[in-house]
Formats: structure tokens, sequence, C-alpha cells
């Protein structure tokens, strides 16, 4: 299976930047998608933005031209590099890989953009 954990977290102000990341251990290889999730209080659970295994990219819109994902196969790692962040970009994000059989998230961590 595959595990994932999520770091890069905390407190950003607005127009700001941080930069999270999701280190992937175990059939890495087997990993078709990975994705950045999000969920806010009261809110449902969104796709922020997803990378596959050829390098293809898909962005929500309220995040498109502020986000970027990438990925480093040398270190296993996906990125998220939030830039401009809004208040509206606070949450709980997750990374979320899955493939053949299996669909795996992280634990997630807290992104609080100030105003």
């Amino acid at each position: 299976q595959v595990q994932l954990v999520e770091s890069g977290g905390g407190l950003v102000q607005a127009g700001g930047s941080l930069r999270l990341s999701c280190a992937a251990s175990g059939r890495i290889f087997s990993i078709i998608v990975t994705g950045w999730y999000r969920q806010a209080p009261g809110k449902q659970r969104e796709l922020v933005a997803s990378i596959s295994k050829g390098g293809s990219t898909n962005y929500a819109d309220s995040v498109k031209g502020r986000f970027t994902i990438s990925r480093d196969n040398a270190k296993n790692t996906v990125y998220l590099q939030m830039n401009i962040p809004k208040p509206e970009d606070t949450a709980v994000y997750y990374c979320n890989a899955w493939g053949l059989g299996y669909n795996v998230w992280g634990q997630g961590t807290q992104v609080t953009v100030s105003s």
C-alpha cells in the first residue's frame, strides 16, 4: 500500500505564500493520481489540485493562477505551492493518492490565512 504524510501547514498572511508537502512511501510506483483536497469547517471536502502519473495537472477554479501542484520524483514528494492565499483558503488540507484498488489519505495539515 501507500502511506502519505503532509507537512508545511500553518498561519500565513493573505497575499503571502506557503508550500505544503506530501511525502509518499510504500508502493509509490503504483500511484496513478495524487491530489490535494481541503475541508473548511462546515463544508464538504473539495479537490484543490491534482497531478497524474504522467504529469497532467488539474485545478479548482478558485485556486487557478494562485496555487501550483508539482512533484519531485527523487524525493517521492508532491508539493502544493500556495501563492496569494486568501482567508477563504483557510482549511485542513489533505493529500490523497489513488491507484488500482486503493485510495489513501494523509492525516491533514491545517492552513490558516489571516486577513
